[in-house]
């Protein structure tokens, strides 16, 4: 297997940019639109298990549109093949005591690249 081609690399750093402008804009159609839209496709937040694309476009339209900026700490990207990619990264809201850990598992489907799985965890700061 191929890992790490670089133009599928590219091609899923340009989709996992766009995600993240989406989030921190809180662009919810574009957020939904880079979901793959299937009963098959899951989020885990930090206070939710969304199962289903349905479901995760509930949640996102109705979360608050506040305190959405952040910045990463790091970024792992790797493709295998031409056809899927995990997007792993480590991020601190501004403001907040939390770091935070996103990881996403992105497919090439006939509309694009798409997230197929998501979760979003919090690590609490030790204060040592």
């Amino acid at each position: 297997m191929d890992i790490n081609l670089p133009d599928v690399h590219a091609e899923v750093t340009h989709y996992s940019t766009l995600y993240e402008q989406a989030l921190v804009s809180n662009d919810v159609a574009m957020l939904d639109e880079l979901f793959w839209n299937s009963p098959h496709t899951l989020r885990y937040g930090v206070t939710e298990n969304l199962y289903g694309y349905e479901a995760i476009c509930a949640f996102r339209a109705g979360r608050l549109a506040q305190g959405l900026a952040r910045t990463i700490l790091k970024s792992v990207i790797t493709t295998y093949g031409r056809d899927a990619a995990t997007v792993n990264l480590e991020f601190q809201r501004t403001g907040s005591a939390h770091t935070g850990r996103q990881s996403q598992t992105w497919l090439r489907t006939p509309q694009g690249w798409r997230v197929v799985a998501a979760h979003v965890s919090l690590l609490t700061l030790s204060s040592s």
